[in-house]
């Protein structure tokens, strides 16, 4: 009886062991078809048709298994027969002991990818980065075969339309200055804060909206910022208070501030490198076509007073309002035209989005090929080299928390999101091109904007010198029953007698009455700027409807036994006193107009002698120009040294442009040039600043300050990397 149950329980174990080894076969053998199908799979998604010399070994590998078909019924036994797949084991399975080729625990298999968790940083950055270069060499090659044809012309005159507001708004502001502060009463301690304020809010605008495209994207973000800045301009032509409308200048500044580094990064993303500076330069002719029509439409509206209307005393629409409103067309026009544009196809890459990316280049391809009558060519590109993306770690808001707590939250969250791409902006390689770049761009802004303001207020002092050496001057006189109802002008009246004389309907302009008296007179309808009454005395005298009060009686003057009935309120205005007001707007205009033959140089030349030697030399020539000035001691040589000054910096600001859209890889493009165009605007404030506080005194320290800091600017430019034959990293 021990032998049998001995000889049973032998039985049992071997037939265990043989179950054990069947299904330990079966499993080797379901694993070895397992990779032979993932290596088939792996082969036929791969994707090296830029690799010209590898085809054939390429062509070789995209095929199907050709070896020896297994066999799908080797190692089978009855034992095995109808066993499920997904119920096999193994010898040890039971006991937790891992597969062979599978890693125990804090083990890494050998010729295994390790997973991006058991990375550091370094590594993951490492890799990311090789992974942009190939990117970089693949995108280029795409857009090539996408073709530069109807797409890129269509988003050519879009994004145009948001650079010509962005020049718009530059000149808003110096035309629509002393308008906007003689109609709201500003007092001269005031004067001067809306062009501080408004390139603030671009300043500002320029770095927060060029970060936030880094990482929303190019297009939504242009969207918002144009939106903005067309609903607070348009805004702004309608208030009445002073402080409102300084706020909705900047909030518009704000907005338009983000226009230049998008714009730029954007339309570069889908040029390919032999299009690129060329069509960069055309693009930057819309920021000179928005201050053509800005002079243009300040000639023709605002000293034309009678383009206004007013509701009562407390509502005033004068013409410079209508000029506001006009100027904020163009954005208007760029934001419709930019709803029916797609995203950039280089940012979808670089954050991550394969597919839309492709879609987006496949319709640029489709487009331009349509344009040429190829609709039957296929876009043959299939897959698109992604970077490894690195998850950043985010604090999260709690789902409990009120809207505005979750607003907060959300902004604190973007702009640490900005500040950290910003500081990868000083970080190798790009440390060095950054300082670099700063510096040209200050110099050059300082220069370019300190003398803008610099040579009309010149124009304007002469102009101011001329017309005080024409006054006329009379002394001693006795005026009795006479009717004044016509225009003075540019006159002093000193020890004068006015004696029963009516003053009906008239204006006064420039006119000072120096110790005189006015006995038993009548103001009617009188109109006074730049006038005054100083130490007079008024007897018996009627005033109805004039702008006559005590900031024009000054220096002593005595109203004695007279009434004033209606006077008029605010600040009154008018443009028959700005004698200056057409040559300023047509000054402007021709300074303007000297730049085009500039952008049409550098447009053709810019890919042909190289964007560095252009930058440098371009500035080191507007540098000597300004020597020039010691020759202008008239307006015409004055404007024509503006013409020159103007015509020969255009071609530094358009390689400045296309040279920093080429330095900065495509997750920092935004970021970086919106850096170095809030320094452009900071140096514009400086620059506004201290040439105007030069003008009438001196022209050796203008000139000399504008020299030096354009021709060193330019030799700095000299000492950056050509990007003439890169590809957009």
């Amino acid at each position: 009886m021990d032998d049998t149950d001995r000889d049973n329980r032998t039985s049992l174990v071997r037939g265990a062991k043989d179950l054990a080894k069947e299904a330990k076969r079966h499993a080797t053998k379901k694993v070895g078809k397992v990779v032979d199908r993932t290596s088939d799979e792996y082969a036929l998604r791969s994707y090296s048709r830029f690799q010209d010399e590898e085809e054939d070994d390429y062509t070789q590998h995209q095929g199907n298994y050709t070896g020896p078909p297994a066999n799908d019924e080797e190692g089978s036994s009855d034992a095995t027969e109808g066993h499920d797949d997904e119920d096999e084991i193994y010898e040890g399975e039971y006991q937790g002991i891992p597969k062979d080729g599978q890693p125990r625990d804090g083990q890494v298999a050998l010729g295994q990818p390790v997973a991006d968790g058991m990375k550091d940083r370094r590594e993951l950055e490492t890799e990311r980065q090789a992974d942009e270069e190939e990117l970089a060499q693949q995108y280029e090659l795409i857009i090539q075969e996408c073709g530069h044809g109807r797409f890129q012309w269509q988003l050519f005159f879009t994004l145009g339309l948001a650079l010509m507001s962005d020049g718009v708004e530059v000149f808003v502001v110096g035309f629509v200055l002393p308008s906007a502060e003689t109609d709201m009463c500003v007092p001269d301690s005031k004067t001067g804060w809306l062009g501080s304020v408004v390139y603030l809010g671009m300043m500002v605008g320029a770095f927060f909206w060029g970060g936030m495209s880094d990482k929303v994207g190019r297009r939504q973000c242009l969207l918002i910022c144009m939106s903005m800045n067309g609903f607070f301009a348009f805004l702004s032509s309608f208030v009445q208070g002073y402080g409102f409308f300084l706020f909705c200048r900047m909030i518009s500044g704000f907005g338009i501030g983000g226009a230049v580094p998008i714009v730029f990064s954007y339309f570069a993303e889908v040029l390919a490198r032999e299009k690129r500076g060329e069509h960069l330069s055309w693009l930057c002719m819309f920021w000179m076509i928005g201050e053509i029509y800005a002079s243009a439409m300040a000639w023709a509206i605002i000293p034309h007073y009678g383009w206004s209307f007013s509701m009562g005393s407390a509502y005033q629409f004068h013409s410079w309002r209508v000029f506001v409103v006009v100027c904020a067309l163009p954005c208007v026009c760029a934001v419709v035209a930019l709803t029916f544009m797609p995203e950039s196809p280089r940012f979808y890459l670089e954050v991550g989005k394969h597919d839309e990316a492709w879609m987006i280049l496949k319709q640029i391809h489709d487009t331009n090929m349509r344009a040429r009558g190829q609709p039957e060519k296929v876009f043959t590109v299939n897959r698109i080299k992604i970077p490894k993306q690195i998850d950043e770690l985010v604090e999260m808001e709690s789902e409990s928390a009120n809207v505005v707590s979750k607003v907060i939250f959300r902004m604190k969250t973007e702009l640490f999101g900005i500040w950290v791409n910003f500081q990868k902006c000083f970080n190798y390689p790009v440390k060095d091109n950054t300082v670099k770049l700063a510096i040209v761009w200050f110099t050059l802004s300082f220069g370019y904007y300190g003398l803008s303001v610099w040579f009309p207020d010149v124009i304007k002092h002469l102009q101011a010198d001329d017309y005080a050496s024409k006054v006329k001057v009379h002394t001693n006189e006795r005026i009795e029953d006479f009717t004044f109802n016509f225009t003075l002008e540019n006159q002093i009246h000193s020890n004068g007698l006015f004696i029963h004389d009516s003053f009906v309907n008239m204006k006064m302009k420039s006119v000072t009455f120096i110790d005189s008296t006015f006995r038993d007179c009548h103001f009617e309808d009188v109109s006074s700027v730049g006038s005054f009454f100083r130490n007079c005395t008024f007897i018996g005298t009627f005033f109805y409807n004039t702008d006559i009060d005590d900031s024009k009686l000054i220096g002593g003057t005595e109203v004695i036994n007279s009434t004033f009935y209606h006077n008029k309120t605010g600040c009154q205005m008018t443009f028959d006193d700005d004698y200056s007001a057409y040559w300023v707007y047509f000054v402007n205009f021709l300074g303007t107009l000297a730049v085009l033959p500039g952008n049409i140089v550098s447009a053709l030349l810019m890919d042909k002698i190289g964007r560095l030697s252009m930058l440098g030399f371009s500035m080191i020539l507007s540098g000597i120009s300004c020597f020039f000035l010691w020759f202008g001691t008239s307006e015409s040589m004055m404007i024509g040294m503006l013409c020159l000054y103007n015509g020969l910096s255009i071609s530094a600001w358009n390689s400045l442009d296309v040279v920093t859209v080429e330095l900065y890889p495509t997750d920092r493009r935004g970021t970086g040039f919106g850096f170095c165009n809030a320094l452009c605007k900071l140096a514009a404030v400086l620059g506004n600043l201290i040439f105007g506080s030069l003008v009438g005194i001196t022209k050796a320290i203008p000139i000399l300050l504008a020299s030096s800091v354009l021709v060193g600017g330019g030799l700095v430019g000299l000492r950056l990397p050509d990007t003439r034959s890169n590809v957009l990293m």
